[in-house]
């Protein structure tokens, strides 16, 4: 699998099961992602797992499902704790299969 990509079982993202992984110049990691059943309109659509250094794994992050307060669209975001990571996940470049999701990296703004 491509790295900085998310392939999930269905193109309902929202209740689908996915595996990928993230790369970057400070850590790469293979994650699991699964959907989390909860009526909190702040919880997040997914847990994400990775796996410790001794192959255990552990909840590190999640993924949670915003709406574009400009054009109403839905869209996701997906955040790594330990790493301080936060991405947006979008179509995968050259790919029509909608369940295949790029992982976009987006860091904090900075502060003036």
């Amino acid at each position: 699998m491509t790295t900085n990509c998310i392939k999930f079982t269905s193109t309902d993202i929202e209740t689908a099961k996915g595996t990928g992984s993230i790369s970057t110049l400070t850590f790469d990691l293979d994650i699991t992602v699964e959907p989390v059943a909860s009526t909190n309109p702040m919880a997040p659509t997914h847990r994400v797992l990775g796996r410790s250094p001794r192959g255990k794994l552990v909840e590190c992050g999640g993924i949670w499902k915003k709406q574009n307060k400009e054009t109403g669209a839905d869209y996701y975001t997906l955040t790594i704790r330990d790493h301080g990571f936060n991405a947006n996940l979008g179509k995968a470049a050259n790919q029509d299969d909608p369940s295949l999701q790029a992982v976009i990296p987006w860091g904090p703004k900075d502060v003036a």
